[in-house]
């Protein structure tokens, strides 16, 4: 039987880097009232995890690991647009929990709750159905990347403001010099680091 970090380190070969994409010279930017830096990242691609399904399994069983040893324990499973959507579910059959999505604005029915967050190019917003977290109800967030952490900070607020508790974070990948982790209200696991 391989060890967790002999899991991880499968996941991590099994990621594919993809430089200058979506677009050339695609940089990170970095602003702290102490450094201002500009990063090159290659994209990391998780989708070819999936396309070997013992690897993907391996992710499955890894995330859900982690899921399980959360406390407190947790209630419901939140995850972020768009490839959040890929792992959320998996964890929330596993721990027979509840499944709530998070969408960018607009992609949502009914009366859904908003917070909007600042990109280094403009501003994006993200929604929550509300209703789908109750008061008190201990979250887990989980999506593939950290980078920055506006989405993944943003994701926190918006269960805060139906009343939930973010028990922590679950993030596949994190890309650890754009210190996104230092934006997060809660803890953060990330299974691989850059």
């Amino acid at each position: 039987m391989s060890s967790l970090q002999d899991k991880i380190n499968l996941l991590k070969n099994h990621v594919n880097e993809y430089p200058d994409f979506p677009k050339t010279g695609i940089l990170f930017r970095y602003y702290s009232t102490e450094v201002k830096c500009i990063l090159r990242c290659n994209y990391r691609d998780l989708f070819s995890v999936f396309q070997e399904p013992e690897i993907a399994r391996t992710l499955r069983d890894v995330l859900i690991e982690f899921a399980a040893k959360v406390t407190p324990p947790v209630e419901c499973i939140v995850a972020v647009d768009a490839r959040g959507f890929l792992l959320g579910p998996l964890i929330a059959l596993e721990l027979k929990v509840p499944f709530v999505p998070i969408r960018k604005r607009g992609k949502l029915p009914g009366k859904v709750c908003s917070v909007s967050y600042t990109l280094e190019y403009g501003e994006d917003t993200l929604e929550i159905q509300e209703g789908s977290v109750k008061k008190n109800q201990s979250v887990l967030i989980v999506d593939d990347l950290l980078a920055t952490g506006g989405s993944l900070s943003t994701a926190c607020k918006l269960v805060e403001k139906l009343g939930g508790k973010v028990a922590a974070c679950l993030v596949v990948m994190e890309l650890t010099q754009l210190k996104g982790r230092s934006q997060i209200s809660a803890d953060v696991v990330s299974l691989i680091q850059y």
